[in-house]
């Protein structure tokens, strides 16, 4: 037995709906810049790929969640996007073969730090400060591809009290899922428990505390979270 010179940290995991079974959640891969009018609303270039970046697995926020208004931040934003759940992976998966390394999907919000992120663009910098900081991934129940099948054609809608603001489909995704998986598969050797967070569509805005952000893509279970007081 391994004698840890401190508690090792407990790793988040997901609910699997339909099951008493959970997902563990290894890595958080994000996609940035893969719906067209996203990128139009962001000022960039339509002709660039997509930004691979990564999130902290305990940045996790589950279903239902309490999201602190961060530090360091004036202006957060939401990001409503389709997730993907990987039951294995590899290196250089070939398009065709993708789909049949996914567990399967669920909802999640890709929190950015708005303010610190046209910083980080302007001048160059990584964007791990913009992206990556605490409970900044709430992410909802994972549902089997077996059950749902493989999503390739869904609307996805972001409402925040109540008021839609973000109202695509994930059939509009630049880069597909399929082709999202073969690309990071260039890089970093995908394994079970892999999230990849695809992109979102055009809507995005700032959030303040007390607001109630709803997402949900159709056949996955909705996504309900608030933004508490900002951390002190």
């Amino acid at each position: 037995m391994t004698d840890f010179a401190i508690a090792p940290p407990v790793r988040p995991a997901l609910d699997v709906v339909g099951t008493d079974a959970t997902f563990p959640v290894r890595r958080i891969y994000c996609i940035g810049k893969n719906y067209v009018a996203h990128i139009r609303e962001m000022n960039a270039d339509e002709r660039d790929p997509p930004v691979i970046f990564m999130k902290p697995t305990d940045a996790v926020v589950p279903n239902g969640g309490t999201v602190p208004y961060p530090v360091f931040t004036e202006n957060l934003h939401y990001e409503g996007e389709l997730v993907v759940a990987m039951k294995s992976g590899g290196y250089h998966i070939p398009v065709a073969e993708a789909e049949s390394h996914i567990f399967g999907y669920g909802v999640g919000l890709d929190l950015t730090r708005r303010d610190h992120q046209a910083e980080a663009l302007e001048k160059g910098l990584p964007w791990e400060v913009t992206k990556g900081f605490d409970k900044s991934a709430p992410i909802g129940p994972i549902t089997r591809a077996e059950d749902v099948g493989h999503v390739v054609d869904a609307p996805i809608r972001l409402s925040v009290n109540g008021a839609i603001k973000q109202d695509g489909n994930v059939a509009m995704m630049i880069w597909k899922t399929n082709e999202i998986i073969a690309r990071l598969s260039e890089q970093h050797a995908l394994e079970a428990g892999d999230l990849i967070m695809t992109g979102t569509p055009a809507g995005v805005g700032a959030v303040v505390p007390g607001d109630v952000i709803e997402l949900e893509v159709a056949g996955l279970v909705p996504l309900k979270v608030l933004i508490g007081p900002k951390v002190a």
